[in-house]
């Protein structure tokens, strides 16, 4: 007697597309936010870098550079102590993503109906809740020494900063995935890009007084429009073309940062 087998068939499963890229950023905001909220030391660690650089390397400006500073030491330093902390924040986001590539939660996250761009916003985004968090702080203690606050300038400074941080964050997303099985090198790329682009923007010290070629490669570093832009905000200057090139490098940054971003991820998937 034959037996005679039927294949059964097999039904493909696809997962909806989600449409609504704001509430897919928000959940994976919340998502990426719940760690950080059930441990605040975290919160209050990343204080002391901003603190420190303040406490130590503002006097020192003050005592070789502060008559010569628009606007005096501190409206000069302080706006460029908070982009500092969204460069440090934002550029290693990628460093958590490495871990959930063990853990297998980068995986199932992709599976999910959320939207590519949402989890690379979402994330990039996470790091400006503490930014604002240690802004307010920054600004309140620096007060009394004569820093002036612009409520305006401020808000828009942190919106532009946070513009600028999902580019970057993006970026930093996309160089997860690309170094995911040798991680030591996601830290060593990081940190081969992070201090050349701090220094070559002027965010610690003028670069007037520097040689020549310094001069010029600022010109090619983004980041030294948005410290110029974040320092005529805080001055209390919202329209002005200092301004305007601070927008357009975080949009080039956040357009070129997403669409690396996301082709990444969806290699990631194969």
């Amino acid at each position: 007697m034959t037996t005679l087998t039927v294949p059964t068939p097999t039904r493909q499963i696809t997962q909806p597309v989600s449409r609504n890229l704001f509430r897919d950023t928000s959940f994976v905001m919340r998502r990426e936010l719940k760690p950080v909220l059930r441990d605040p030391f975290s919160l209050i660690f990343g204080m002391i870098q901003p603190l420190v650089f303040l406490a130590l390397f503002g006097p020192l400006l003050a005592g070789s550079l502060g008559g010569s500073l628009d606007g005096g030491v501190w409206q000069w330093f302080v706006p460029a102590i908070l982009v500092m902390t969204t460069l440090f924040g934002t550029s290693a986001t990628g460093s958590n993503l490495l871990t959930e590539f063990v853990t297998g939660a980068h995986e199932r996250m992709l599976v999910t109906p959320l939207s590519r761009s949402s989890l690379l916003i979402g994330r990039a985004l996470k790091e400006m809740v503490p930014l604002f968090g240690q802004a307010v702080i920054v600004i309140a203690v620096m007060t009394p020494f004569g820093f002036d606050l612009h409520p305006v300038g401020a808000l828009v400074g942190l919106a532009l900063l946070a513009v600028f941080g999902v580019g970057l964050g993006s970026f930093s997303y996309a160089l997860a995935i690309a170094v995911r099985k040798q991680e030591w090198m996601f830290w060593v790329v990081q940190q081969t890009f992070l201090f050349p682009l701090m220094i070559l923007s002027g965010m610690l010290l003028p670069l007037e007084t520097g040689p020549e070629w310094m001069r010029v490669a600022s010109k090619f570093n983004p980041l030294s429009y948005l410290v110029d832009a974040e320092r005529t905000l805080f001055s209390g200057t919202v329209t002005s073309t200092t301004v305007l090139w601070g927008w357009l490098a975080a949009f080039i940054t956040v357009a070129l940062g997403l669409t690396i971003g996301i082709r990444s991820m969806l290699r990631s998937a194969d």
